[in-house]
């Protein structure tokens, strides 16, 4: 199972073509929806709007300056999520992302790179592909199961889903179909077109309710922390919060907002 490619064996009852434009509507869904969130929820245009006020009210900073905060907000904010103060929401939001990351690479790798089993894909895509996968499932039920906001201390249900989960309990469910799509695959068991079929509806749901799911929120939230900190090294007074470390000042709390799901 770990070390065999799963979309290849779709060349049989499916063309390759047919799979890889599959792929390429997500793409599109994706692309679309995000774009559709920021113009809805007039980020983009807040984000803008706030970056000429911090240059035109402070000191006008130089590339190499600019390069630099842009690396720190890359090695800080996005790749090691320094945002989150909790040290188990940390590791579960870097177990889920990094999973994500490694799961749809491999997949695209695997899809448009090795559609058919006349040609195998290496071994280590197909291994890296069930990582990716087991690390979402672990990072993304941690969360949810034990990391998550205690619902019930605040006198709701704990069955109770608002829309910031949905982008989390779509992945969870479209990552966990297919995993046991792929086990039923391998082990050549009765049944698994079904499984095949719910792992694709709920990849589509995944991608395409991204107008309506904190998707497009791992797009935008770099730009905020930039801005963030473009503000402070220009000593002006952004309108984004400050750290959790830090005293926070008044304004939007929209990047705080962001980080309270996934």
């Amino acid at each position: 199972m770990f070390s065999t490619n799963p979309f290849a064996e779709l060349s049989a009852p499916l063309s390759p073509t047919i799979v890889q434009f599959y792929v390429v509507v997500m793409v599109l869904l994706v692309l679309v929806g995000t774009i559709f969130d920021l113009w809805h929820k007039k980020s983009a245009k807040f984000f803008f709007e706030n970056w000429r006020k911090s240059r035109s009210r402070g000191v006008d900073l130089e590339g190499k300056k600019l390069v630099s905060i842009a690396a720190q907000t890359i090695a800080v904010d996005v790749i090691t999520s320094g945002e989150f103060c909790n040290q188990r929401r940390r590791v579960a939001h870097l177990l889920t992302m990094y999973g994500f990351v490694i799961y749809v690479v491999t997949a695209t790798i695997m899809i448009f790179g090795y559609p058919t089993t006349g040609v195998p894909a290496p071994a280590i895509l197909a291994q890296l592909w069930h990582i990716g996968s087991l690390m979402v499932c672990v990072g993304g039920y941690w969360f949810w199961f034990f990391i998550r906001v205690d619902v019930v201390a605040e006198g709701h249900s704990p069955f109770r889903i608002v829309r910031a989960d949905i982008f989390i309990l779509l992945l969870l469910v479209s990552v966990t179909l297919g995993l046991i799509w792929s086990y039923m695959q391998a082990n050549n068991f009765a049944g698994t077109s079904v499984w095949l079929g719910a792992y694709i509806l709920a990849t589509t749901l995944l991608f395409g309710s991204v107008p309506w799911s904190k998707f497009s929120h791992m797009f935008y939230k770099p730009a905020a922390a930039f801005e963030k900190r473009v503000a402070d090294a220009n000593s002006t007074r952004s309108n984004l919060p400050a750290p959790a470390d830090k005293p926070a000042t008044l304004g939007t709390t929209l990047q705080q907002q962001s980080s309270n799901h996934y």
